[in-house]
């Protein structure tokens, strides 16, 4: 799966996050935001755009509605963010925390999760689009009811996940592992899945597995 990475600018000014609360449109652009604490904050239909974003939190910030686009994160921590409602495109999260992180009802496109916590994130009813899930840690993260769309999960942590409502048809978990999930016999139709899970699932299932 090729996966578009952010277009961002070779030169960039350097900016403090509090600065999205000066300016009228509530937009970032073309800067580099480093070592920000933006906690319990809220705003608006932010935009943040053309961007690089290293070690800043945001736990408990609300970004209802807000548009991201060409960005990279790292070493963050969004832990617990309101970010529903959101449009998130061409943008990568390396080495952050989004333990609790609110996406449901989200567009994300082009996007990579790489080293990165998502535990109890919640994606219902968001559509997925060539999102990469890298080496990350997504126990009872749910994705109730979503639209997958060339999705990979790459040696992840899916422990507790919630599949309801979501197919994984064409979706690969072989390398990534789990002790139980919540996704329905339907919707497992076309999973490509390790001999191992295969064996998990039937088990899940209730069949008694004898050699």
């Amino acid at each position: 799966m090729k996966i578009d990475s952010p277009k961002i600018s070779k030169e960039l000014s350097t900016r403090d996050f509090m600065d999205i609360l000066n300016d009228g449109d509530a937009e970032l652009e073309m800067c580099t935001v480093a070592d920000s604490v933006f906690e319990h904050e809220a705003v608006s239909r932010a935009r943040l755009s053309n961007m690089v974003i290293k070690n800043c939190r945001f736990n408990h910030t609300d970004f209802q509605n807000i548009d991201i686009t060409d960005v990279c994160f790292e070493n963050c921590d969004l832990s617990n963010a309101n970010l529903s409602k959101s449009s998130i495109h061409r943008v990568i999260f390396k080495n952050s925390k989004l333990v609790g992180t609110d996406f449901t009802d989200s567009r994300l496109g082009n996007v990579q999760f790489e080293h990165s916590v998502l535990n109890l994130t919640a994606f219902g009813e968001s559509k997925l689009e060539k999102v990469l899930f890298q080496d990350a840690s997504l126990k009872n993260t749910d994705f109730f009811e979503c639209k997958l769309k060339s999705v990979e999960f790459q040696t992840c942590n899916l422990d507790g996940a919630n599949f309801e409502g979501t197919s994984l048809k064409g979706i690969d978990i072989s390398t990534s592992t789990f002790d139980y999930m919540t996704v329905s016999i339907d919707d497992l139709k076309g999973c490509k899945v390790s001999s191992y899970q295969a064996i998990q699932f039937a088990a899940l299932m209730g069949l008694i597995i004898k050699d």
